[in-house]
């Protein structure tokens, strides 16, 4: 039970504040102007639905004072992508948005598409919503500015060959690798791309027409052909990236549109006066806010890691312009309009920015009506139909993987609200038990992880581990005997844990301390959930398994091939797979992994 601190307790400053649950684990980060004032308003009796919800599971709330507005809106930010509130508005992350990237800290940067997290001293440009198109856009930029595009491994085997590869002869790659190109010259070709991806197309184009003319001037006419043709494709690329204003400018346009449950948002880059690139999310609004306020939450999510340009065009401004203002200076280190534009090129960008962002909505909202009334009905359905005094909210489901008693393997899958949890997705390597015994894994397996529970269960908050939260349903995947070591385990340690088996054969649930299972008809929402949780854990299971099998057949494959180590054992295992794949692999094709003699020992003995 939540109890309310007295307002001599609560400093009247600006600050950032955390809802816990029982478990400690964050349900909620928020900031204000006055802590006091704020924190007093989440104990009235007419809160709406979303914060009342919040409050009732909550069971404790703390704060963090910061000397200004600002520095808490920085300190909520940080909170929020640590803890992954469930009750904050957040962004998901772009690590499925594709990223033009240049690597500038290495000696011969290259160029590639990629995905996932940024790293240091690799600059992005981007993100672009369809992968196919930044791939032909850079395509066409290699016949103008031909730097590499090839793995590290692959730059040192023709580095050492002395002999460069295919793009080299049809120009797209100026060969650093065999000395073709010296650094300074290299460092333009990448400077022209960065200026080029950065929307600066006209410096591009002008530099080339005077290359062009010079050529042509000195009578030098296939190089002045050779320009013409680079000129082309840069033409062909700028396409690509649509002209919106007339004058060169820098800046974002954010639009959203939303209903009470969910929200999409639009982003689009415009530098240089073009769209350089294009964000399309959903965010889920569990937050009770207004259109100003959902605004200004997502800019904090936008900007939490980026620098913002120089002008940010909204729909609407937040509900505190000036602190958002401040904040984004700050990010930038300079100064940084935000505004809504009323009239001319700038109106109409964000108006098709909208009109984007309501039809990505609408899309949304079928899919989304069918999916959430169906995991909602699922749940409730196997609350009935299991006899459960709640909807089971987090759902484990347990499977054990072994072939002739060999590389036993477990896997825990985690479903919240119907949906898979795959950052709570855990695997266990069997350690008690000697050859295939179904019934002592499991019974580890369960021990392990709910003795983890009690134990990070008593720590402080800070130092919660990651099996800090108790399941609302156990599924163990298999029939009474695993199902019976489990519930054994639950009782001993003292938890009242719910659990039921789901046995592979008939789809029949065997509930403890039964032989009689519970008989779900065919078509029922609950029965196709714990399908689903069971295929996944089996599936999540089968893939570890598969993955120590595979290195331990390269193990004892490899430990007899002189020059290879455990790093090099590694390097195979990530870049083929499998032993299946090593040994069809060329000598060249294992070049690209290991220096050449190793490559060819390493053939010779695969194929002695």
């Amino acid at each position: 039970m939540l109890r309310r601190p007295s307002s001599a307790e609560i400093p009247d400053g600006p600050g950032v504040y955390l809802f816990r649950d029982e478990h400690g684990g964050v349900l909620y980060v928020g900031k204000a102007k006055s802590l006091r004032k704020r924190l007093a308003n989440y104990f009235v009796s007419d809160l709406d639905g979303k914060t009342a919800a919040m409050v009732d599971a909550a069971n404790s709330v703390e704060w963090i004072v910061t000397p200004s507005e600002v520095a808490a809106l920085m300190v909520e930010y940080s909170l929020v992508h640590e803890h992954q509130p469930r009750f904050n508005i957040r962004l998901k992350d772009d690590k499925s948005f594709p990223f033009l990237a240049l690597t500038v800290n290495e000696e011969w940067p290259r160029a590639m598409v990629v995905r996932g997290k940024r790293k240091r001293g690799v600059r992005y440009f981007g993100p672009y919503v369809q992968a196919y198109a930044i791939r032909q856009t850079l395509d066409l930029m290699l016949r103008t500015f031909p730097i590499r595009t090839c793995t590290d491994a692959k730059f040192r085997r023709h580095e050492n060959t002395g002999k460069p590869c295919l793009l080299f002869h049809i120009e797209k790659c100026a060969g650093p690798c065999v000395g073709e190109v010296d650094p300074e010259s290299y460092r333009e070709l990448v400077d022209g791309m960065s200026s080029f991806f950065a929307g600066d197309s006209a410096a591009v184009t002008d530099r080339l027409r005077e290359q062009m003319q010079a050529a042509a001037d000195d009578r030098e006419y296939e190089q002045a052909a050779r320009i013409r043709d680079q000129l082309v494709s840069v033409d062909k690329a700028m396409q690509r990236q649509e002209l919106v204003t007339e004058r060169p400018e820098d800046f974002d346009v954010i639009a959203v549109a939303d209903d009470e449950l969910e929200a999409a948002l639009v982003v689009l880059n415009i530098r240089k006066g073009r769209v350089t690139g294009r964000k399309t999310t959903i965010v889920d609004r569990v937050e009770d806010v207004d259109t100003a306020r959902l605004i200004g939450i997502l800019i904090t999510g936008l900007y939490g890691e980026e620098r913002p340009p120089r002008e940010v065009l909204v729909q609407e401004l937040p509900d505190d312009p000036e602190l958002h203002t401040a904040w984004l200076r700050e990010r930038r280190g300079s100064g940084v309009s935000l505004r809504v534009p009323k009239r001319g090129a700038k109106r109409r960008i964000l108006e098709t920015a909208r009109v984007n962002a309501e039809e990505e909505f609408s899309r949304h909202r079928l899919r989304r009506h069918t999916d959430h009334n169906a995991r909602a009905r699922a749940l409730n359905d196997l609350q009935q139909a299991l006899g459960l005094p709640q909807p089971p909210l987090r759902i484990e489901c347990y499977d054990i993987s072994t072939i002739q008693g060999t590389n036993t393997v477990a896997s825990m899958v985690v479903f919240e609200d119907g949906l898979p949890k795959k950052s709570e997705y855990r695997r266990f390597k069997i350690r008690t038990v000697d050859g295939q015994d179904d019934f002592a894994s499991m019974e580890e397996v369960i021990r392990r992880r709910l003795t983890a529970y009690l134990k990070e269960r008593d720590l402080p908050i800070e130092e919660r581990g990651r099996f800090a939260y108790p399941p609302s349903l156990i599924v163990i995947d298999g029939g009474i005997g695993q199902l019976g070591r489990a519930v054994d385990v639950i009782e001993q340690l003292g938890l009242d844990i719910p659990a039921v088996g789901l046995a592979k054969r008939l789809e029949e649930v065997f509930p403890p301390h039964s032989s009689d299972p519970i008989i779900i008809e065919k078509g029922r929402e609950s029965l196709y959930l714990l399908q689903r949780v069971r295929d996944e854990a089996h599936r999540f299971a089968i893939t570890y398994h598969r993955q120590l099998r595979g290195k331990r057949m390269i193990d004892s494959i490899l430990d007899d091939v002189p020059g290879i180590g455990p790093g090099r054992k590694k390097k195979l295992i990530r870049h083929f797979g499998s032993v299946k794949k090593i040994r069809a692999a060329s000598k060249e094709e294992l070049a690209d992994v290991l220096p050449d003699r190793v490559a060819v020992t390493l053939w010779e003995s695969l194929h002695g």
